[in-house]
């Protein structure tokens, strides 16, 4: 298992450590004083670039290439501060330029512009609480239930604008309060130029998008939700970029972030381009914007978007698209050295975050570190588990007896890997329905598979994470340009939904055994019923002396007299289940819990009453204060 230790960072931060090549964006891109600003870009094959900006009326002003080889071009403008839009005027050696927004940028302009701003990033952090307990409150034996939000669509004004960060955090805050969600995982915030790539395709990687309000008002985002005790993650992306003129493309007239050849360079099934991993300037670029996000915006965590695609040279590639490595395999181990650069650095300056990898193949070792020949994640998504236990809720009940396996086998490969168990945005979009609407049946089996679906997860070993809306039955599949369906919590079956998911959230977060070993084999064990049945599903999860018995049933019919042995005597407390009235159930239960009977050989048995399709959580100690 990954040993990144998650120790108290020292209060200095152990930032200034990292190498000054990591570091760029302290000098690279716009930096202003009081009476003007210093302007300093990348771009080595140029033959001259001019800074023009709303200071100048949009004159070009000369910059001067550095004489140290470095490939800068820098210059002073007096008069250019702070809210003064710019971008680079860049001539390339075929004779044309292009103007160009800075890479380093720390604000750009409400799209469709596209300017870069000059901005300070001046703000006075509220969250000091949160930053010293942080190791403590995510380590890897901590509770952690994501909860993933796409900002624009979470919520509007009631005339469809969007709402400024600092309203969302607000809201988010008091909604993760009343739900028990531990964190919030914000799709991305970065500048992009359409809306509709839903922040995947950026071109401003400094610069939280202008749709939602100003740098600081992200700041205050996070701030309000540090001082509520909820952590903030945000996705990454490392893997493409879009060939929007004014943005890296060929940005002093060559390849310099991607590839000139287009079997490396060029992204077929996102029409995007490839970073060149094998250039120490572009893997400085991008490990020090994680540093950037981190530092400047307080993040708890980095998600690295499609990272399957950076590690093979053939991925969603017709043979004679690629071109083989060096030993005529697929993988790209220009980017297996970026990735693993960039969790040794993130992780040495902030020993407190996680880095989580959005990983869907079978590579060995994503969050084993580095110094063990692991990539040194922190978290994997756990992708296999996902489409398993999504295909298999989607077949109809009469079905499933003969579909055990998939059911159960992601216990198997559950602890080669930390993983987080994720129902994302990706599982609710392009037709394939919401994840209430994916669930066979009528409405009460549709409600009744969901509340299962969620009781499964919540039980079984890895994190979690659920994308906004899964917590009360959204119907509609996710559409970015509309809101959620908050109408919904007024029905009685969606708010019955929304209070199971915050009832797991409480036992989930109050019991050591459902978080603690979610990464221990000795934490979990399958258990043993009098009456196999294929559709039906117990475990246990355990850490000491606390020991949680979780049962699924998966069919709509209620099952009686079914025997499982148990660890220990005593009464085994029903803390949770789904079919209780309260979530919209049936209310078929156990009276609130059930005895431990004496067996043969030092062992006991409950005999417990499984209600149709439900899940029910038992534990053998008595109810926290």
């Amino acid at each position: 298992m990954p040993d990144h230790s998650l120790t108290k960072p020292e209060p200095s931060s152990r930032l200034a450590d990292v190498a000054e090549h990591l570091r760029q964006y302290e000098t690279l891109g716009a930096h202003c004083s009081p009476t003007g600003t210093h302007f300093a870009v990348w771009a080595p094959n140029a033959t001259h670039v001019e800074v023009i900006g709303s200071f100048s009326r949009w004159q070009p002003r000369a910059m001067q290439r550095a004489g140290d080889g470095s490939g800068r071009w820098t210059t002073q403008v007096e008069g250019a501060l702070h809210g003064d839009f710019y971008k680079y005027r860049v001539h390339g050696s075929d004779g044309r330029h292009v103007d160009k927004a800075d890479p380093y940028a720390t604000r750009s302009e409400l799209a469709p512009g596209t300017a870069s701003q000059i901005w300070q990033l001046d703000y006075a952090w509220n969250d000091a609480d949160w930053m010293q307990s942080r190791a403590q409150r995510q380590g890897l034996a901590a509770p952690m239930s994501i909860y993933e939000v796409h900002l624009g669509s979470w919520q509007r004004d009631d005339d469809g604008r969007f709402l400024n960060y600092r309203e969302i955090g607000q809201r988010l805050a008091a909604h993760c309060d009343a739900m028990g969600f531990t964190h919030v995982e914000l799709m991305p915030v970065a500048e992009h130029p359409f809306y509709g790539s839903w922040g995947y395709q950026t071109t401003g990687y400094f610069s939280p998008t202008a749709r939602y309000g100003e740098p600081q008002d992200l700041m205050q985002l996070v701030d309000t939700l540090h001082q509520h005790g909820i952590g903030v993650m945000v996705d990454w992306v490392a893997s493409h970029f879009p060939a929007d003129a004014h943005g890296l493309a060929r940005f002093d007239g060559t390849a310099l972030y991607e590839h000139e050849d287009p079997r490396q360079g060029f992204h077929p099934e996102w029409n995007s381009l490839i970073f060149n991993y094998g250039r120490f300037e572009v893997r400085d670029f991008l490990i020090g914007n994680a540093l950037f996000w981190l530092e400047k915006y307080h993040f708890d965590a980095i998600r690295v978007d499609a990272v399957s695609s950076m590690l093979y040279l053939d991925f969603s590639r017709k043979p004679g698209e690629w071109i083989p490595n060096q030993d005529g395999g697929n993988q790209n181990w220009d980017a297996v050295r970026f990735l693993q650069d960039l969790n040794r650095t993130v992780y040495a300056a902030f020993p407190d975050v996680h880095v989580i990898a959005e990983e869907s193949t079978s590579w060995s070792g994503v969050s084993r570190p580095v110094h063990h020949g692991g990539l040194g994640f922190g978290m994997k998504w756990n992708m296999g588990w996902m489409n398993d236990t999504l295909r298999y809720m989607q077949r109809q009940p009469i079905h499933r007896g003969w579909h055990g396996d998939d059911i159960r086998f992601s216990a198997v490969y559950a602890f080669d890997e930390n993983f987080v168990l994720a129902l994302s945005h990706d599982e609710v979009v392009y037709g394939k329905h919401s994840l209430l609407m994916r669930q066979p049946g009528d409405e009460w089996q549709r409600f009744a598979g969901l509340r299962t679906l969620y009781g499964m997860m919540w039980s079984h070993p890895g994190k979690k994470l659920l994308f906004m809306g899964g917590e009360f039955g959204q119907v509609e599949e996710w559409h970015h340009e509309r809101t959620l369906d908050w109408h919904l919590w007024g029905q009685s079956r969606h708010a019955g939904l929304a209070r199971w998911v915050a009832d797991l959230n409480a036992l989930y977060r109050q019991s050591p055994a459902l978080h603690a070993t979610d990464f221990d084999r000795d934490g979990f064990r399958w258990a043993n019923l009098s009456m196999p049945d294929p559709t039906v599903l117990a475990f246990f999860r355990q850490c000491d002396d606390e020991v949680v018995l979780a049962i699924h049933n998966l069919t709509p019919r209620p099952l009686h007299g079914q025997q499982v042995q148990v660890p220990c005597a005593g009464r085994w407390r029903e803390a949770l289940n789904s079919d209780a009235a309260c979530y919209g159930g049936s209310g078929v239960g156990n009276a609130g819990g059930v005895q431990a009977v004496a067996m043969s050989n030092e062992s006991w048995a409950v005999t417990v009453t499984l209600p149709p399709l439900s899940t029910l959580l038992f534990t053998n100690l008595p109810a926290r204060a």
